[in-house]
């Protein structure tokens, strides 16, 4: 093995790109974010699915299942992120321990609190594999014991102050339903279609009840507003390309042409106090719904489980279950796909007439 003078920070650099050390804002901010994202789906999302399905199926089993997949949360968000992170396996394996104890610790700020200890345990994992020739013990012991004291350490701070911070958001909401569902709405359905996870920060701050109402209206303004603005262009596969897939589709145009956005700003400035001050829409589910919007229908599906089964997370700040209305019914129809494309489309024809949009700006290969 070479031996590295690590006076010289040509050195570290050597070493890093060795180890597959990499800090780059894709590679945490992007990918990291995104990943733990893909893992409290595949856990947290799933399981909660499950539980009101045989909750109102009445099925034990699917609850049985729904407890199984929820009760691996932490680890299935830690697992994401390394593999994301490009973990060597010994570390990546190790990483389900570490994102247990995280997200248990970090209590209902869970979320952010694996983010940051499955990054430090990545990161001591790294720093150790394949250095020795006892890579099998030495990699998992230092991911294991560095990530969990971390936990020890960090989990409860970081889990109050994502859960503070989310309740306060939550709280103004409550207080200022108008001006807070403009500011949520437009807000986090920009950062949807951006290359960000919204998904992940609302489920960081654990954002439900009517914050998460407006959440979802934002994201769903996005999601369906660019998907019925881009129909000359992109016409049935663009639709559900972008309407049940993903408004990121759109980046590339946007990059080139920023004022395209307007259709889908338009829509999420209207849906977000549509959904908080008309319809009192609130979204009781896990908090990742919340920014996930019509993403394989996810937001609504958060809505409705939300109304039979609050989150733990909503529960927290004195939501229940209830018996919706034709009224609640009507309201998530008009917030996740009414409003947003009647006003994108609006919208975006205007803009059409003056110009302001040609012919294949909003094209997208799909």
């Amino acid at each position: 093995m070479a031996a590295f003078n690590f006076m010289d920070t040509g050195s570290y650099a050597v070493f890093f790109k060795r180890q597959g050390i990499e800090f780059t804002w894709r590679r945490i901010g992007i990918d990291a974010l995104g990943a733990m994202a893909h893992g409290l789906f595949a856990s947290l999302l799933i399981g909660t699915i499950m539980n009101t399905l045989g909750s109102q199926l009445g099925i034990p089993f699917l609850n049985q299942i729904g407890g199984f997949a929820t009760a691996g949360t932490g680890a299935a968000m830690a697992f994401s992120i390394g593999f994301a992170m490009k973990a060597p396996p010994f570390v990546l394996y190790s990483l389900v321990a570490v994102g247990q104890a995280a997200n248990v610790l970090g209590g209902s700020g869970g979320p952010l609190a694996v983010y940051f200890i499955t990054l430090i345990a990545v990161f001591s994992g790294k720093l150790v594999s394949k250095v020795t020739p006892i890579d099998l013990i030495i990699a998992p012991f230092v991911t294991i014991f560095v990530g969990i004291s971390s936990a020890y350490l960090l989990a409860p701070p970081i889990g109050r102050l994502a859960s503070s911070f989310g309740i306060a958001i939550m709280w103004a909401t409550e207080m200022q339903p108008f001006v807070m569902g403009i500011l949520i709405s437009g807000i986090v359905g920009i950062i949807l279609t951006l290359p960000i996870s919204s998904a992940a920060i609302c489920a960081a701050l654990g954002l439900v009840g009517l914050a998460g109402g407006a959440a979802v209206a934002g994201c769903c303004a996005h999601m369906v507003g660019f998907a019925v603005a881009s129909w000359r262009e992109n016409k049935i596969g663009g639709l559900l390309a972008q309407g049940l897939g993903t408004s990121m589709l759109q980046i590339p145009n946007l990059m080139k042409k920023p004022i395209l956005w307007l259709p889908a700003i338009a829509a999420s400035l209207v849906n977000g106090p549509a959904a908080t001050v008309i319809f009192n829409l609130k979204q009781n589910g896990p908090p990742i719904s919340s920014g996930m919007g019509t993403s394989g229908m996810v937001g609504p599906i958060g809505v409705i489980s939300g109304w039979f089964a609050p989150a733990e997370t909503a529960a927290v700040i004195g939501e229940t279950a209830i018996v919706p209305t034709y009224f609640d019914w009507l309201g998530l129809l008009m917030v996740a796909i009414v409003i947003p494309a009647v006003v994108a489309w609006f919208v975006s024809e205007w803009m059409r007439k003056r110009g302001m949009i040609k012919d294949r700006d909003l094209w997208i290969e799909c």
